[in-house]
C-alpha cells in the first residue's frame, strides 16, 4: 500500500482538521500549534496535525466526565462486548495500522503488525476480564454480619504514551480501564500522532455504532505546558505515564502532591546473563532480537550482556556473525531486520554514548557508525565495557549492547542488579539450581525475570512493569486491572443487635465505669 492508500484506509488526511476528540466531535482549532509527523526512514513530513488548545482540553475532560457518569453503570460484560468489537475492527485493519506504525516510528513491518496484534490480544484479555472482576468475602467476627470487598471505577483515566509503542501501550491501559468502567483521555507522543488518530477513528466508529460514544478521547499536543496541565488536573484521578525516569519522577511528584494515583512505566537497563551451561545458539537469537529489535528503542531492549568467562570466546563469534547479517534499511522492505532511530536527537544520543564509552576505555567490537543516507540510520553496536561506568548505568535508548564477563553466578546477579533500573532480566542456563537462584528473593530484582528467553517481548497475560527507577507500575495482565479501580470494604449487619468490633462496648456503665472497654 502507498502512504495515501494507508491514510485513506485508516480515515486520515495529509492535514488533519484537529487532533482532539470530545464525545464524537473533532475540534477545529488551528491556533494552538501544529504537530508534524515525520518518517524516520526518510526525514520527510508525512502529515500535520493541529494541536489542542487549553479550551479544547477542558472540553475533553468535561465530556469524558459526562460520559463516565453513564458508562460506569453499564454492566461490565456489556462493556467487554464493546471492547470485543474494537478488537474485531483492529483485526480488519491490522495490515494498514501495522504499516502506519512502521511508517511513523520506524519499526520493521513484522514488529508493526506485532504491535497491532498486541492490541488485539489485549482486547481479548479485557473481554474475559469483564466477567472476572472479583472481590473477596471475609468472615466477620460479629454475629449476623457479612463482610466483603468490591471494586469501583475511578473516573477519567489519563494515559500518556511514548513513541516506541505508539498504540499497544495505550491498549494495555485503555481496554482494561474501559472494561472496569472508566473513560480514558489519551495524550500520545507528539512523535507519533498519526497512529493515535488512526486508532481513535477506529474506536469512534465502533463506539458510535454500539451507542456508547465518547468512552475514549484524544488530546494531541507537543506543548510541555499542556502536558503539565493534564498531569496537574485533579479531575483525572489516575495518570498512567510511559517515558523517561526524570519525567516520570516529576509526574509522580506532581500527581502525588494532589493525592492522585500515578502508574509509571519508565526506563529499563536490562541484562542477559549467559552461564557456563547455556545453549549458546538459543542465547544468540534472543540477544540479537533483544538488542537490535526496534533499533534498541524498547524499554525491554537488552542493554547489557553478562557472560561467564568460559563462554565468552565461544559466544562472541556467534553473536558478531549474527550482527553482521543484520540488514538495515526501509522497515517496510522484506528482509530488513532493523529500521531507523526515531529522529536526529536519537542519533545524537547514540553518538554521545559511543564517545563516552571510548573516553572510558571501552572497546567497540562491531558497529558504531551513523550511516550516510537519508533518515536516521545507525549500525547496531557491541562494546566491551565495565558495569560501573556511568554510561552503562544509564538507559541508552539505541542499539548499543554492553558486554562484560563474570566468574560466579552470585557475581553476575550482583552486576545485573547494580543499576538504578529494574524492568526486565534474563538468564540462559541448563542448570536447575542456577535457574532457581536467579528467580529467588536473592536473585533478579526486576519486575520481569526470564529463563532461556530474552528480555524483550513480554506476553500480555502477565502484569508488565518494573521496580526501582522503572517506577513500580504494572499494566496489562494478571491483576493489573486493580490499578484502575478503587477498593471498597463493605459490612452488612443483618441482625437485630449492634455489636462493635474487637468486643468494644460503648455508652453503658460496666464495673463502675461509663464509656468504652475492650
Amino acid at each position: 500500500m502507498t502512504t495515501q492508500e494507508i491514510f485513506k484506509n485508516l480515515g486520515l488526511a495529509q492535514e488533519q482538521s484537529g487532533g482532539c476528540l470530545s464525545s464524537t466531535t473533532w475540534t477545529h482549532t488551528t491556533n494552538a500549534g501544529v504537530v508534524g509527523s515525520h518518517s524516520p526512514s526518510t526525514g520527510k513530513l508525512l502529515a500535520r496535525v493541529y494541536g489542542c488548545s487549553e479550551a479544547d482540553y477542558d472540553t475533553l475532560v468535561a465530556g469524558s466526565r459526562q460520559v463516565y457518569a453513564s458508562w460506569q453503570m453499564v454492566p461490565a460484560p456489556k462493556r467487554g462486548e464493546i471492547v470485543r468489537l474494537i478488537g474485531q475492527a483492529l483485526r480488519e485493519k491490522k495490515d494498514a495500522l501495522g504499516t502506519l506504525v512502521s511508517l511513523e516510528v520506524g519499526k520493521i513491518k513484522a514488529e508493526g503488525d506485532g504491535e497491532v496484534q498486541e492490541m488485539i490480544d489485549m482486547a481479548d484479555f479485557a473481554v474475559g476480564l469483564s466477567r472476572m472482576l472479583y472481590g473477596q468475602t471475609m468472615h466477620s467476627e460479629r454475629a449476623r454480619h457479612r463482610m466483603y470487598e468490591q471494586w469501583h471505577p475511578l473516573g477519567v483515566v489519563g494515559v500518556i504514551t511514548a513513541f516506541n509503542f505508539p498504540v499497544a501501550v495505550w491498549a494495555w491501559n485503555a481496554f482494561i480501564a474501559a472494561v472496569v468502567g472508566n473513560t480514558v483521555l489519551w495524550k500520545p507522543s507528539p512523535k507519533a500522532p498519526l497512529c493515535a488518530l488512526a486508532v481513535q477513528h477506529l474506536c469512534n466508529r465502533v463506539l458510535e455504532d454500539a451507542g456508547y460514544p465518547g468512552v475514549f478521547a484524544l488530546f494531541t499536543t507537543d506543548r510541555v505546558e499542556m502536558a503539565e496541565h493534564m498531569v496537574r488536573d485533579e479531575r483525572l484521578p489516575l495518570i498512567s505515564f510511559t517515558g523517561s525516569v526524570p519525567v516520570g519522577r516529576h509526574v509522580a511528584e506532581v500527581v502525588g502532591h494532589r493525592l492522585g494515583r500515578s502508574l509509571l512505566e519508565l526506563s529499563g537497563n536490562n541484562a542477559v546473563i549467559v552461564d557456563e551451561t547455556a545453549d549458546l545458539e538459543l542465547a544468540t537469537q534472543a540477544i540479537l532480537f533483544g538488542a537490535v529489535g526496534t533499533a534498541g528503542q524498547r524499554c525491554t531492549s537488552t542493554r547489557r550482556l553478562i557472560v561467564q568467562e568460559s563462554q565468552y570466546a565461544k559466544l562472541m563469534p556467534q553473536l558478531l556473525a549474527a550482527y553482521a547479517r543484520v540488514t538495515i534499511g526501509d522497515p517496510l522492505q522484506p528482509g530488513v531486520l532493523m529500521g531507523p532511530l526515531i529522529d536526529a536527537d536519537a542519533v545524537a544520543h547514540y553518538r554521545r554514548a559511543l564517545e563516552e564509552i571510548k573516553r572510558e576505555g571501552g572497546e567497540v567490537l562491531c558497529g558504531g557508525r551513523v550511516l550516510p543516507r537519508p533518515g536516521h540510520f545507525v549500525e547496531p553496536t557491541i562494546v566491551r565495557v565495565q558495569n560501573h561506568w556511568n554510561v552503562v548505568q544509564r538507559e541508552t535508548f539505541a542499539p548499543i549492547l554492553y558486554v562484560m564477563t563474570y566468574q560466579t553466578l552470585d557475581e553476575a546477579i550482583r552486576m545485573q542488579n547494580a543499576v538504578p533500573q529494574g524492568l526486565s532480566s534474563s538468564l540462559f542456563t541448563m542448570h536447575l539450581r542456577h535457574s532457581e537462584e536467579f528467580l529467588s528473593a536473592v536473585g533478579s530484582d526486576c519486575g520481569i525475570a526470564n529463563i532461556n528467553i530474552g528480555t524483550s517481548g513480554a506476553e500480555i497475560g502477565g502484569a508488565f512493569g518494573g521496580e526501582k527507577a522503572t517506577g513500580g507500575g504494572r499494566e496489562a495482565g494478571s491483576d493489573a486491572w486493580k490499578a484502575y479501580m478503587r477498593r471498597q470494604t463493605t459490612t452488612i449487619n443483618w441482625g437485630t443487635e449492634l455489636p462493635l468490633a474487637q468486643g468494644v462496648t460503648f455508652g453503658r456503665a460496666e464495673g463502675g465505669n461509663d464509656g468504652a472497654r475492650s
